[in-house]
């Protein structure tokens, strides 16, 4: 699982190119984002959005010194899910 780094203070979208891990012609048709811990003054998506096989999540705030798990789960046009994660660490950069 990959580590991203992100100032607290910055607004900056993270993606999931999904077209790598499916066959041509598969699409995307439902992306929830979530993120893990939940807590005040902690990370958030504040805009998610999906188009051509990417899933997009603008995320912002966090706190400084702690580690994130950011999840997008998807759905395809024939009804399969699929998921993957990354961690964010919010450090002053």
């Amino acid at each position: 699982m990959a580590l991203f780094l992100k100032d607290p203070a910055a607004t900056i979208d993270y993606a999931v190119d999904w077209q790598t891990a499916y066959l041509t012609g598969q699409t995307i048709t439902g992306s929830d984002w979530v993120v893990e811990p939940q807590e005040p003054d902690g990370l958030s998506v504040t805009v998610a959005a999906f188009a051509e096989g990417r899933s997009v999540a603008t995320l912002s705030g966090g706190c400084r010194g702690h580690v994130y798990r950011l999840t997008n789960r998807v759905t395809f046009n024939d009804g399969r899910h699929d998921e993957r994660s990354l961690n964010v660490r919010v450090e002053d950069r």
